[in-house]
């Protein structure tokens, strides 16, 4: 066992501990904590770790948009699910042996008392903020940038932060919050947690398919925001895809990919995209990372009856 696996299997025995003094917690009770988040797999070369950021519940008739009314109801009774629905907030780290990128980092302290666990999922994972070289962000909004800033300063100071330039050109500009009708909130976010790293000279972006590592690719997919981004990982003949906002609930948006929600940008454009990455993906058969489906949201698409379907990847714990 390596000495960082030892640290963290440490850190995970010292919260399940804590979790269970503060609850109260005896056999046969339900825990009132759970425990961070966490959840570890090999792709060739790399190690892939899922981190979970918390869940926050979602209002679906305030959230979806295109969707029918009768139709979500059924979709969401075939799934064993009632509104709201819990989303999960799932960000990711790609550990190539001598560099270390994070995928998203969760909402921060931008949610309130909602989500903002990331730094507790990456500490029983055994890293710390400042092994961090990298922050690959699927697009800036809210639940993906948010960790990056904690009380005005840099989370992850050695990191280096990358985004698809057309995010920054929308949520750097407020005077665009009325040009094209968007919630000022998104532009003030962006300038609190993002544009801290441009200042810092940590930023960087990317305009069309870029290779940000050997094994890395940023693959720009617009749509939910302008700069909404994929990014592609291969390793020793396997590979993954880290999906961001391309799907927001399973239970309801595989089986009808044109339902959308509030927060795409454009939703015409993001529900085309949609269409197109789920054919892709299904045809590939590739795995893939997806943000806010139940944690770990690791798994693969399958078509079924003229729709898809979502599968999870198999739960792995052994040595």
């Amino acid at each position: 066992m390596s000495f960082r696996s030892i640290l963290a299997a440490i850190a995970a025995a010292l919260i399940i501990v804590t979790s269970s003094l503060s609850t109260g917690s005896t056999t046969g009770e339900t825990a009132k904590i759970q425990v961070p988040g966490v959840y570890s797999f090999r792709l060739g070369e790399f190690t892939i770790t899922a981190l979970s950021d918390g869940t926050v519940p979602q209002d679906l008739n305030q959230v979806l948009t295109n969707a029918n009314s009768a139709e979500v109801e059924q979709l969401l009774d075939r799934n064993f699910l009632t509104n709201p629905v819990e989303a999960s907030i799932n960000a990711f780290l790609i550990d190539t042996g001598d560099r270390q990128a994070l995928v998203d980092t969760g909402v921060g302290q931008l949610f309130g008392g909602q989500g903002g666990k990331l730094q507790r999922s990456l500490e029983a994972a055994g890293y710390s903020p400042d092994e961090i070289d990298m922050i690959l962000l699927t697009h800036i909004h809210s639940d993906h940038s948010g960790g990056l800033v904690e009380n005005g300063q840099l989370v992850f100071p050695s990191a280096t932060v990358y985004v698809g330039k057309p995010d920054v050109d929308l949520w750097f500009d407020p005077a665009n919050a009325e040009r094209l009708n968007l919630d000022r909130r998104y532009f003030d976010e962006a300038i609190q947690t993002v544009k801290p790293y441009l200042d810092a000279g940590k930023l960087e972006t990317f305009s069309g398919e870029t290779a940000i590592l050997p094994g890395i690719t940023a693959l720009p997919t617009p749509g939910h925001t302008p700069g909404h981004s994929f990014y592609v990982v291969e390793s020793g003949g396997e590979s993954i895809e880290f999906c961001g906002d391309i799907v927001h609930f399973a239970s309801l948006q595989f089986a009808n990919p044109e339902i959308a929600v509030i927060y795409d940008v454009n939703a015409n454009a993001a529900v085309e995209q949609r269409i197109q990455q789920f054919a892709r993906l299904e045809a590939s058969r590739r795995l893939i990372a997806t943000a806010h489906l139940p944690f770990p949201g690791v798994g693969y698409i399958r078509a079924e009856d003229q729709r898809y379907a979502w599968v999870p990847v198999d739960y792995r714990w052994r040595d």
